[in-house]
């Protein structure tokens, strides 16, 4: 398997251009056995490098991506690409995840639809998408299949990971499963487990999907029509949770749009109405329901107090050896401050190396993948992997 940076092309202060690459993990002849009972007979894997992998194999570091997420988190894919990576302000030469020094590497999880198997990956079982066929996944079954990746790519131990939302959720989960792998992570406005609220909102845009006469109980593939309306809502009604009101106040405010007087009719006459209805129409050229339905399913199991303590997070938190950053934002009202302290202060209960920092930001749960918050996050990032990996040891 090659290792070597696939970046080309660079530019200052960019990876530059940026190559997909894709890989068949290794299952064995009964498949690949998921927490649901069932099993994959294959698995495909889209995924990206950044930077050279040291002769000593000890610079790797794995970023995780979001919901909505992949596996393209910097660069571009062509010169003439419209937009970089989704976090292309934080990975790059000089930057906080700095590909001069590092190896870094981003997969798109199990579940998903941009090029890792999912709902809509053909079964090779029947030559058809899988559709609702699909079985559920956990987020235990995307972490032990990124673990054969890194395994599959040679790399013997990871020198740090980082992940925002549900990437962070991840990033603790291997800290759980694989404490003797990571020597350090980064884990970005996230939490243990998703309180109620978070799941009513999950279940409302799956509700959303759904409903759509078009989604057609999942098997959509290749009709004239798929459910583009449900995603569309499922989309809205996240992407709210994503900001604040205080952004969304600046932002918008009660501002019309195009117009100087109400119409007094039920179109998007608002500024705010109007964006929501524009990020519901750029999410459905992207993305697919089917996998919206089955990751965000995989986010609401999620309890990692029940999956490794007991119910009880500080007993789960003794098997974490990794030395941790946690960084919430205040204004993130779907993953408050409070989740990541009671993350803190479950490792601390157990002597764990764990710093903390909560970073004032009006931009919400969102505020991890916005430029404007990019100086203090860069600036802690740096410092932590900086200590993990001097300049000297570098490539």
């Amino acid at each position: 398997m090659n290792t070597a940076n696939s970046t080309i092309q660079p530019e200052p202060g960019s990876v530059g251009v940026v190559k997909p690459q894709h890989l068949s993990v290794v299952v064995p002849p009964e498949g690949f056995r998921l927490e649901c009972g069932r099993s994959l007979p294959a698995i495909e894997v889209a995924y990206e490098t950044y930077g050279v992998l040291s002769p000593e194999r000890d610079n790797a570091i794995l970023i995780l991506h979001a919901l909505t997420g992949d596996a393209h988190v910097a660069g571009r894919h062509s010169p003439d690409d419209r937009k970089p990576g989704w976090w292309d302000f934080a990975v790059g030469p000089g930057r906080a995840f700095d590909t001069n020094r590092y190896f870094v590497i981003c997969l798109n999880i199990l579940g998903g639809c941009k090029g890792t198997t999912g709902p809509s990956s053909l079964n090779p079982d029947t030559g058809r998408p899988y559709g609702m066929t699909f079985p559920a996944v956990t987020l235990g079954d995307m972490v032990r299949v990124q673990k054969h990746v890194i395994d599959q790519l040679g790399i013997p131990s990871l020198l740090s990971m980082a992940g925002g939302s549900l990437g962070g959720m991840q990033v603790l989960e291997w800290l759980l499963r694989y404490p003797d792998f990571v020597r350090s992570a980064v884990i970005l406005a996230s939490t243990s487990k998703l309180s109620p609220q978070s799941i009513a909102f999950n279940e409302v845009g799956r509700k959303a999907i759904i409903s759509d006469p078009a989604w057609n109980n999942g098997d959509y593939y290749g009709a004239a029509a798929r459910p583009e309306t449900g995603l569309a809502i499922a989309r809205m009604i996240g992407h709210i949770t994503y900001l604040s009101d205080i952004s969304m106040d600046q932002k918008f405010g009660r501002r019309l749009q195009n117009r100087a007087e109400y119409s007094y009719e039920f179109n998007h006459e608002f500024a705010v109405e109007n964006y929501l209805h524009y990020q519901g129409a750029q999410f459905v050229q992207r993305f697919d329901a089917n996998s919206y339905l089955y990751i965000t399913k995989a986010m609401d199991y999620y309890d990692a107090a029940a999956d490794w303590g007991g119910s009880n997070l500080e007993k789960a938190c003794a098997r974490i050896k990794a030395k941790t950053l946690v960084v919430s934002f205040t204004s993130d009202w779907l993953f408050p401050s409070r989740q990541s302290l009671e993350l803190v202060k479950a490792l601390r209960q157990n002597n764990a190396d764990v710093s903390y920092l909560e970073i004032e930001s009006d931009y919400g749960h969102d505020a991890f993948l916005i430029p404007a918050n990019a100086d203090p996050l860069i600036r802690v990032v740096d410092s932590f992997l900086d200590n993990l990996y001097p300049t000297e040891g570098a490539p």
